[in-house]
């Protein structure tokens, strides 16, 4: 089990399965989403997410069509990135947001062909290019 909050502590939430993989995403909604060189998300099930505190503090973005982006209202720190289409069933949470240690998971750069021109990928993950 997993457990999470925003910066200020207002939003808290839990995961109750493991976090299945993590992407490190460089499109750049994610970029000026997180105010760095990528956002790094940990993918799990919806069933297995829910907040258990400050729901009402959280708001969402629709970035794109079908995309929606979730922060907390006081303090403006990332939460959640979900679709509706293509992968309806999962939820991605802002790693950087976990209070409980992660372990070891399968990790993947994504939308490499979008990054920082001042950030050199050097960590040996797999990358991918989904334009």
């Amino acid at each position: 089990m997993h457990h999470g909050s925003c910066l200020c502590g207002a939003v808290k939430y839990q995961i109750d399965a493991p976090i299945e993989s993590a992407t490190h995403c460089h499109c750049s909604q994610c970029r000026k989403g997180h105010g760095a060189a990528f956002a790094s998300y940990g993918n799990v099930r919806r069933e297995h997410f829910r907040f258990t505190q400050g729901q009402e503090q959280v708001a969402a973005f629709h970035s794109s069509p079908h995309v929606t982006r979730t922060f907390c209202r006081q303090c403006g720190s990332n939460l959640q990135w979900f679709a509706d289409r293509p992968h309806p069933k999962w939820v991605s949470v802002a790693l950087g947001t976990l209070d409980s240690p992660l372990g070891e998971i399968p990790q993947t750069h994504i939308y490499t062909e979008s990054k920082a021109d001042w950030y050199a990928i050097a960590d040996g993950l797999p990358q991918e290019s989904r334009s």
